[in-house]
């Protein structure tokens, strides 16, 4: 089934471009959600995702499979929305020094994946995206600073700002 639908979007049908783009629908706003700062944007943000892969289905390999294919087209896209919309500088706070992050992390039950992302949005744009990609995509820090154009000591910085952020969001909606 999947196969078929690949192969009439590499000829560009649109019904099968349709097809893609309702069965892979919810995947994506589950990616784009975390990045964006309202479900307009993600469906934005999904949205130029798609526009991609039909542009580029022709470099899919179809021995792989294509749900890693596709998220990396997404958490790209979402890259790159940020850096065109970036609305806050990434060197906020700048701590270059690297400081090993708190290990005291908790597990909280009960909180609804929706009340999570909504949470993830409320931080800035520069924390979400280095939060985003650490925790939830597992990059490096490395591999962080160079996609965004940082140093690795500002991704560490906006990581564990992120997570105290988090946590004070986190406290106020248990209060």
């Amino acid at each position: 089934m999947l196969a078929e639908i690949l192969n009439g979007c590499r000829k560009r049908r649109r019904e099968n471009q349709k097809e893609l783009y309702e069965m892979f629908y919810a995947y994506g706003m589950s990616i784009t959600l975390r990045y964006a700062d309202s479900r307009n944007e993600a469906v934005h943000i999904l949205n130029d995702a798609f526009m991609k892969v039909f542009e580029n289905i022709r470099k899919y390999d179809p021995n792989q499979p294509f749900k890693p294919w596709l998220r990396k087209i997404i958490v790209n896209t979402a890259i790159n929305h940020f850096h065109r919309n970036n609305k806050m500088r990434m060197h906020e706070g700048l701590d270059e020094s690297g400081a090993e992050l708190a290990a005291d992390e908790t597990i909280i039950s009960g909180i609804s994946y929706n009340e999570i992302v909504e949470m993830v949005q409320q931080l800035t744009p520069a924390y979400r995206t280095v939060f985003n990609l650490y925790v939830i995509e597992g990059f490096s820090h490395d591999e962080i600073a160079e996609l965004l154009g940082i140093t690795t000591g500002t991704s560490k910085s906006n990581l564990s700002k992120a997570k105290r952020n988090l946590r004070a969001i986190l406290e106020n909606k248990l209060m």
